[in-house]
């Protein structure tokens, strides 16, 4: 049986300034943005290249306050490309650590979710 994660909720404060940080800073693809009813809205957002999406919205239930979500990975081929994108595109990220082969640079959004990006090194990788 597989077992796919394909969509992490997101605790925003503002979905607008959310939609356009992820949107319009780090690049991710906009979905869709539906308004279904009774104050619920679905804001569906996926990273380049990625299986795995983020939900943010209102009226989806109760959920955990905005800025809770911690250390979520985004894999590249080559951090060094991958943050100078963003870099260029208005990120704050910092500079890329390595830690025996296994890099990484971090960044959060408005609400104080975090990420990071993640390069494997190939001799990191198991044989």
């Amino acid at each position: 049986m597989d077992m796919r994660l394909e969509l992490v909720p997101l605790p925003v404060a503002d979905v607008e300034r959310s939609k356009a940080f992820y949107v319009d800073v780090v690049g991710f693809h906009l979905d869709h943005d539906v308004q279904p009813g009774n104050g619920m809205r679905i804001v569906q957002l996926t990273p380049p290249g990625s299986a795995c999406s983020v939900v943010i919205g209102t009226g989806m239930g109760n959920g955990p306050e905005h800025g809770t979500v911690k250390n979520l990975h985004l894999v590249v081929s080559d951090i060094g490309a991958a943050r100078d994108g963003l870099v260029n595109r208005g990120l704050q990220i910092t500079e890329i650590h390595d830690m025996g082969g296994v890099k990484y640079a971090y960044f959060s959004d408005p609400d104080g979710n975090s990420w990071a990006l993640q390069e494997i090194g190939q001799y990191a990788k198991p044989a």
